[in-house]
């Protein structure tokens, strides 16, 4: 696994074990409510990645682009799908996320690397 890629699971595992153990029902209702949000449902679970990926990236959250990436990769969105989606979020979200896109690219390769 990538270097990078593994260290962004192990600080999102140990980051959120803290904070669910904290035990607060509201936290714990909001970690859950967006586990159910992205099953499937109406709309398949990779469109609802994607439309995460589009969201993260117009709200310039690097830790989050990185989730909905590899959450988007496992539900088998190609390289070509994450640009595209990526496009559209640069659209709406303007050239103040292109920074934000190099490292989404960045992190793909990462992920590609690590299958």
């Amino acid at each position: 696994m990538h270097k990078k890629v593994k260290e962004f699971k192990d600080y999102r595992e140990k980051m959120n074990d803290k904070i669910l153990d904290s035990d607060n029902k509201v936290i714990k209702r909001i970690f859950n409510l967006d586990t159910n949000a992205f099953k499937e449902g109406h709309l398949p679970v990779k469109t609802k990645e994607l439309l995460g990926l589009v969201a993260s990236a117009v709200l310039r959250c690097d830790d989050c682009v990185q989730y909905h990436l590899e959450a988007a990769m496992k539900n088998g969105v190609t390289k070509e799908e994450m640009m595209e989606t990526m496009s559209i979020a640069n659209l709406i979200g303007g050239t103040i996320m292109i920074p934000h896109l190099r490292r989404a690219v960045e992190y793909w390769e990462a992920l590609e690397e690590s299958i």
